[in-house]
C-alpha cells in the first residue's frame, strides 16, 4: 500500500497537479487498499478533521501579525537598527542580512517572506559593495532558515498540534539554535568579506544614531515578547496570543500613521491567500497520516529501528537523513505532517524528548527550502536577484552544509534546545 501511494504521490507531482489535490488523489488510493467503502465517510472526516484544531488557529494570525508589520513599515525599522549595529563592519552588509534574518524571525517565521522581503532590497545593495550576486543570493536564502526556529514558528505550532507539545516550550526551545545559526551564517560572511577584500564601510554609529535606530525599532522588538511571554507565563493560549499580537501591531500602525485601509486590506487578502494555501496541504496530509496510522506503518516503522533504540543520538540521525531526503522532494507542511505521526512514537521508545525532536525536525524540515530540486527560498532568492535557478542550486550546498552543521550540533547536545524551556517555562 505504502509503495502504492508513494508512486501515485510521484506521478501527479509530474503531472503538475496542485500539491494538496495530489495528497487527496494518493489517500483515494490508499482507501482502495484498505476497504474502499471507506471513502466517502472516512476520507471528509479526516480532510476536515485535520484542520479542525483550535491551536491552528495562531497560524493564520501570527501571518497576519508579520504581513501587517510589514505593511506597517515596521520591518523596515528593524532592518534599519541593523544596519546601524553591524552595517559598518567589513562586509558590513552581509551582516546587516543575517541580522535582520534574526529581527524578522520574531516578526513572522517565515523562511519565504524574510527571502522575498531581504533580498528585493540587500541583493542589489550587495552586489554594489563588491559581494558576488550568488554569494549574496545564497546568504538571503540560508540566512532565512532563522525565521521558522526562532519563535513564533508555524513549523512548531503544526508540530505542536500533532503531538500535544507545549508551545511554549517548543518556543523557547528554539531561541538559542535560531542564535546559533545566525552566528554561523555570520562566520561564513566574516570568512567571505576577507577573502574577497571587501572594504569596510560606513563609520561606527555614535549613541545618538544607536538610541534613534533601537528606539524607532522598539514597537517592533515588543512583539516577540508580546508571543513567547504570553505564552511561556500561561497568560495567553498560542491563539490568543496572535490575536494579541494583530491587535498591538494595527494600534501601532495607526498611532504611526502607516497603517492605512489599503495596507490593511492588502495584508488581510495576502494572509488568506498563504492560509489557505497551507491548510489545503495540511488538511490533505491529515488524511494520508490516518491512512497510515490505519495500517500500522508507525508501528512496523518502530519495529525497523529497533535495533538502534538504545542509541537515542544514531536514532535522531536516521530520523534526520530521511526528513532531509523527503524535504527535498516533497513541500515541508505536507513532509512535516506526514512524517511527525511516524517519528514520534520511535522517539519516545529512545528516550528522546519531544520538545528536542521538535526542533530537530523543524530545523531540518526548514533547511529543505534551501535544497534542490523543490526548495522555495532558492527559487525565491534566484527570482529577485535575477539569477538562473540552476546558477544558484549550484552554489547554495555551502549554506546547505552550513545548516547541517547546526543541526548536527544540536543532535549532539540537547541542552541546547531544551536548557531555557527548562530554566524559563518550567519544563520537566
Amino acid at each position: 500500500m505504502t509503495l502504492a501511494m508513494f508512486a501515485t504521490f510521484i506521478v501527479h507531482i509530474l503531472l503538475g497537479l496542485p500539491l494538496f489535490l495530489a495528497l487527496l488523489l494518493t489517500a483515494v488510493v490508499g482507501f482502495f487498499f484498505i476497504d474502499a467503502d471507506m471513502i466517502g465517510r472516512m476520507l471528509p472526516q479526516q480532510f476536515f478533521g485535520g484542520i479542525n484544531v483550535f491551536s491552528l488557529m495562531a497560524i493564520p494570525l501570527f501571518i497576519l501579525a508579520g504581513n501587517l508589520m510589514n505593511s506597517a513599515g515596521l520591518t523596515q525599522r528593524l532592518m534599519t537598527l541593523a544596519r546601524t549595529l553591524v552595517g559598518h563592519w567589513r562586509g558590513g552588509l552581509g551582516y546587516v542580512n543575517v541580522v535582520s534574518s534574526v529581527f524578522f524571525a520574531g516578526v513572522n517565521g517565515s523562511a519565504v517572506a524574510d527571502t522575498s522581503a531581504l533580498g528585493s532590497l540587500l541583493v542589489p545593495a550587495m552586489k554594489k559593495e563588491g559581494y558576488s550576486v550568488p554569494y549574496a543570493a545564497g546568504l538571503t536564502a540560508g540566512s532565512s532558515l532563522i525565521g521558522p526556529i526562532i519563535p513564533p514558528s508555524i513549523f512548531m505550532i503544526l508540530y505542536a498540534s500533532l503531538t500535544n507539545t507545549s508551545v511554549g516550550a517548543l518556543f523557547l526551545a528554539g531561541v538559542i539554535p535560531g542564535v546559533i545559526l545566525g552566528c554561523a551564517f555570520m562566520m561564513m560572511n566574516w570568512v567571505y568579506a576577507r577573502r574577497a577584500g571587501l572594504p569596510v564601510s560606513g563609520e561606527k554609529p555614535t549613541l545618538a544614531r544607536l538610541w534613534s535606530a533601537s528606539w524607532g525599532a522598539l514597537p517592533a522588538l515588543l512583539a516577540p515578547l508580546i508571543i513567547v511571554g504570553g505564552i511561556v507565563l500561561g497568560v495567553v493560549t498560542p491563539t490568543e496570543s496572535g490575536a494579541l499580537t494583530v491587535l498591538y501591531v494595527v494600534m501601532v500602525g495607526l498611532l504611526a500613521g502607516q497603517l492605512s485601509l489599503a495596507r490593511f486590506w492588502s495584508a488581510l487578502i495576502e494572509t488568506a491567500r498563504l492560509t489557505s494555501a497551507i491548510f489545503l496541504i495540511m488538511a490533505a496530509s491529515a488524511t494520508i497520516s490516518w491512512l497510515l496510522s490505519y495500517a500500522q506503518v508507525p508501528k512496523s516503522f518502530v519495529a525497523l529501528l529497533e535495533p538502534f533504540i538504545e542509541q537515542p543520538v544514531l536514532v535522531l540521525l536516521l530520523l534526520s537523513g530521511i526528513t532531509f531526503i523527503t524535504g527535498m522532494f516533497m513541500e515541508e507542511v505536507s513532509a512535516l505532517m506526514l512524517l511527525t505521526p511516524i517519528f514520534v512514537p520511535v522517539a519516545m521508545a529512545a528516550g528522546i524528548d519531544p520538545v528536542h525532536l521538535g526542533v530537530v525536525i523543524t530545523l531540518n524540515i526548514t533547511i529543505a527550502l534551501i535544497t534542490p530540486p523543490m526548495g522555495a527560498c532558492v527559487f525565491v532568492a534566484a527570482a529577485v536577484s535575477k539569477l538562473e535557478i540552476t546558477a544558484l542550486f549550484k552554489t547554495i550546498w555551502p549554506f546547505v552544509l552550513l545548516a547541517l552543521s547546526v543541526l548536527l550540533l544540536l543532535i549532539l547536545f540537547p541542552a541546547l534546545t531544551l536548557w531555557l524551556p527548562r530554566v524559563l517555562g518550567g519544563y520537566a
